[in-house]
């Protein structure tokens, strides 16, 4: 009988994104494989890995037109033709859906390089049209359904909302969330360079959107769900267009490469709950990945949790209970935008950056996304 394999060990080798900017703004004549493709070069370039080296490309990308963006983006980054590629979907949880999978086809002996991340256009997404198999004309739509129960598939707002009223979320609370967003984006945006691929097409250094936010104009901010509701524009992220990858590699590839400091894949898990509270499932994950390495949440020294609205955020750091003074310490989404396929890549590279920078320790990334979907990756550095 063949002795059972030990698991190889995963490594993120380098990590990088381009800024996020909202849709219609600084990088809206780029499709998804235009933002990709420049990220992903930076990302092998950086590492001296020679492009036949590498063995996938795995793309997270939500609102496209279908086909394979990521056989797309790896063609337009010249990577060899032998590579496959392969594009998910898991809406918002898929940039980081995309670096578990790279993880787990390392630990499985399958692969020993992979590229890892997302890419999403939000400003280039086709419009939606529903063929009437009668005849009649088609139905144009903005948002698939993700419950088969009307009453239990709300508008990501209305969602949010109903988090905060199941909570007992303030306005206030929500939108000291949001400047708080701002100004560590803002105190930080020279640090963030540093992660940031310039794009030739598009040149931008830093997140566009990060402002100086002060009460009196988070109190002016247009509520989403009636005048009486505490969602506003200004503690929702807006929709972005954005790309962020990470190089996932075996370990016994890294001292062939020019990295100082890998960090490693610890874990990553993805859980489901009731899909009119979004929001929630998040911290089921995180649950599930700090129990697999034997970690509490007194242990994480970094913490990235996405912030498509102030209350998810806020829902996923008090439930999983993590020191909101580790969280998004570089801003978070309200900040930057929501690049929906490519957001959880955004926050692998954020908190890929931010162990280095912290001297090491471990770390959690956590994303929720439509239809009661939550995904948490563990990495240590």
């Amino acid at each position: 009988m063949r002795a059972a394999r030990t698991p190889a060990r995963a490594f993120i080798a380098t990590a990088f994104r381009t800024a996020v900017a909202p849709r219609g703004g600084a990088l809206a004549r780029l499709d998804a494989s235009e933002l990709a493709a420049p990220v992903m070069r930076r990302c092998l370039d950086e590492a001296g890995l020679p492009d036949e080296a590498l063995d996938e490309v795995v793309l997270s990308n939500a609102l496209g037109g279908g086909g394979n963006p990521a056989r797309l983006a790896l063609l337009r980054a010249e990577l060899p033709e032998r590579i496959p590629g392969l594009t998910i979907d898991r809406q918002c949880c898929g940039g980081l859906d995309a670096v578990i999978l790279a993880a787990r086809l390392i630990e499985s002996g399958a692969a020993q390089a992979v590229l890892a991340g997302g890419a999403e256009s939000w400003s280039r997404r086709p419009i939606r049209l529903r063929v009437d198999p009668d005849g009649g004309p088609p139905t144009p739509y903005e948002q698939p359904p993700f419950a088969p129960w009307p009453e239990r598939d709300p508008p990501m707002h209305e969602a949010a909302e109903a988090l905060a009223r199941r909570l007992g979320l303030t306005r206030a609370e929500q939108d000291a969330w949001t400047r708080r967003s701002h100004h560590a984006a803002l105190a930080e945006r020279a640090r963030l360079r540093d992660e940031i691929v310039s794009i030739p097409e598009a040149p931008l250094e830093a997140d566009p959107y990060a402002r100086r936010l002060t009460p009196r104009l988070l109190a002016r901010a247009r509520p989403l769900n009636g005048p009486d509701g505490t969602v506003t524009a200004a503690n929702a992220a807006p929709a972005a267009d954005g790309a962020a990858f990470v190089l996932v590699t075996a370990e016994r590839l890294l001292t062939r490469l020019r990295v100082a400091r890998p960090v490693r894949v610890l874990a990553g898990a993805s859980r489901g709950g009731p899909p009119e509270l979004p929001g929630l499932a998040p911290v089921a994950a995180i649950e599930a990945v700090l129990a697999e390495i034997g970690a509490r949440p007194a242990d994480l020294a970094a913490a990235e949790i996405m912030e498509a609205y102030a209350a998810q955020a806020i829902a996923c750091q008090r439930g999983a209970r993590i020191d909101p003074s580790i969280v998004n310490r570089g801003g978070g989404a309200l900040a930057r935008g929501h690049p929906i396929g490519a957001s959880g890549a955004v926050l692998a590279v954020r908190l890929t950056h931010e162990l280095r920078r912290s001297g090491g320790g471990t770390g959690v990334a956590a994303i929720a996304a439509a239809g009661g979907v939550g995904t948490a990756l563990a990495l240590e550095a």
